[in-house]
């Protein structure tokens, strides 16, 4: 196997990899969360749950966005982007699918299905619903003006809109949706949201829709706009409720 393909792995895998940092900075920043484990959380409303804005947590989106723009740019023939595609045509020439299409909703699907069977989310419906909006519209907007100013023609010559990846981007914005609302319940839950949202930009070059670049700067991309969108949130639904006692710890209920 050639060389590039165990780089492209690796960088893959370090993009996940990264994501137990940005969980712990959202623990300590977030000190209202980790007040969820004592009596006194019992009196406490919904808002204080907020995710609070540090600049720690820009260190990963805002790092995959850079190597992304970064392998865009490195455009010669012996780039990584162009000998990934050399590759795939060379292994991978009649493989299509339409997989990550679905797949880039799929966590959004968990979060809500999760809470509609019982297993409560942090965030209440309306205010989760709220913030899932604002990031869906951050991320698509984001996109929809980076594609029309990069022009970026696509690996397999379709189109012109080939950076950021699009796909990539709603995955990992829908994967710090799922992340968020359940990382305190189920400790796995960001690998598995991660995991899934990285599987959809492998697909999309698998299916010769996206550069590597495309694809990492829609990771980055998508989490940041998903961030802003709980960072920004004013949790104007639901002042005066308390704290659901479902999702709190069995010996506080």
């Amino acid at each position: 196997m050639n060389r590039c393909v165990f780089v492209f792995l690796g960088i893959l895998l370090l993009s996940l990899a990264f994501t137990p940092f940005t969980i712990q900075a959202q623990r300590v920043d977030t000190t209202d969360t980790a007040r969820l484990g004592t009596k006194d959380s019992l009196r406490m409303p919904v808002q204080p749950v907020a995710l609070k804005f540090t600049a720690r947590q820009l260190r990963v989106p805002v790092g995959l966005m850079a190597v992304g723009i970064g392998a865009t740019l490195w455009n010669n023939e012996e780039s990584l982007k162009n000998e990934l595609v050399e590759e795939r045509n060379e292994h991978l020439f009649n493989f299509d699918s339409h997989l990550d299409n679905y797949l880039q909703y799929s966590p959004i699907v968990i979060a809500y299905g999760l809470d509609a069977f019982g297993i409560p989310a942090k965030t209440d419906f309306m205010n989760r619903s709220a913030i899932m909006f604002k990031g869906e519209l951050l991320a698509l907007g984001s996109v929809t003006l980076l594609k029309h100013i990069t022009h970026e023609r696509r690996p397999n010559g379709s189109d012109y809109y080939s950076f950021p990846s699009g796909h990539t981007t709603e995955a990992f914005a829908a994967a710090t949706l799922l992340s968020e609302e359940y990382k305190d319940r189920f400790k796995w839950m960001p690998y598995a949201a991660y995991g899934i949202a990285t599987s959809v930009g492998v697909f999309r070059m698998a299916n010769n829709k996206h550069y590597i670049g495309d694809v990492i700067m829609g990771a980055g991309l998508g989490i940041l706009s998903m961030k802003i969108a709980y960072w920004t949130h004013q949790y104007k639904w639901g002042k005066k409720a308390k704290i659901r006692r479902d999702w709190l710890p069995s010996d506080l209920q």
